[in-house]
C-alpha cells in the first residue's frame, strides 16, 4: 500500500526530529529547542518574545511550550523577565549561552535543509512549501470545525470517532 501524504509528513518529522536529537546531543540541547532558541534570538532584537508567540509560531500547546521553556532556562539558554505592564506575562531573554550555540544550530539545521531537499529544484522546493503551508491551512480549518468554531465536520470524521467528544469538550479545547 502506498503511504499517504499524513504518513509521509509522519515519516519525514521523526527521522528530522531523530537526526537533529541526535547532532544537538553533544550541545545538550534537542531539535525542537534548537528552533526555538533560533525563533527567540531572530525575534529578540525587534521587541519582547513571549511564551504565546513561541506557541503560534511552532503549534505547541501551552503545557508543551511551558515544558521545552523551562528547561532552557534551567539549562542557562534563556531568561525569563516579567514585564512592568502585565505580571503575568514573561518575556524570553536570550542568555550569552543562546548567543554562543547559534552558529552551531544555525549551521545544523541549514544542513538539515540542504540534505532534506537535495536533488530537488529551487521550484520543487518552493511548491513543497506552498503545498505544506495548504496543508497546515487545511488541518487547522478542519480543527476549527471540529471544535464547532464553524459548521462542523462531516459525520463520522476520524476526529469525531477519536474520543466521541461532546461539542462543548470540544469548543473549551479550541479556545484554550
Amino acid at each position: 500500500m502506498e503511504k499517504d501524504c499524513g504518513a509521509w509528513i509522519n515519516l519525514l518529522s521523526h527521522k528530522v526530529k531523530a537526526r537533529l536529537d541526535a547532532a544537538f546531543q553533544d550541545l545538550g540541547i534537542t531539535g525542537v529547542q534548537s528552533w526555538i532558541i533560533c525563533y527567540i534570538l531572530k525575534h529578540y532584537p525587534d521587541g519582547p518574545v513571549f511564551q504565546r508567540d513561541i506557541e503560534s509560531a511552532f503549534g505547541l500547546s501551552r503545557s508543551t511550550a511551558t515544558g521545552i521553556l523551562q528547561l532552557l532556562e534551567r539549562n542557562g539558554i534563556i531568561l525569563k523577565e516579567g514585564v512592568a505592564n502585565d505580571a503575568r506575562l514573561k518575556s524570553l531573554i536570550p542568555t550569552q549561552r543562546a548567543v554562543e550555540l547559534d552558529a552551531s544550530v544555525h549551521a545544523c539545521l541549514t544542513e538539515t535543509d540542504r540534505q532534506l531537499t537535495k536533488g530537488l529544484s529551487d521550484g520543487q522546493v518552493i511548491l513543497f512549501r506552498e503545498m505544506a503551508a495548504q496543508m497546515l491551512r487545511n488541518l487547522e480549518d478542519w480543527d476549527r470545525e471540529a471544535c464547532g468554531c464553524t459548521a462542523g465536520p462531516a459525520p463520522d470524521t476520524p476526529l469525531q470517532q477519536k474520543g466521541r467528544q461532546t461539542a462543548e469538550t470540544k469548543k473549551e479545547e479550541c479556545h484554550q
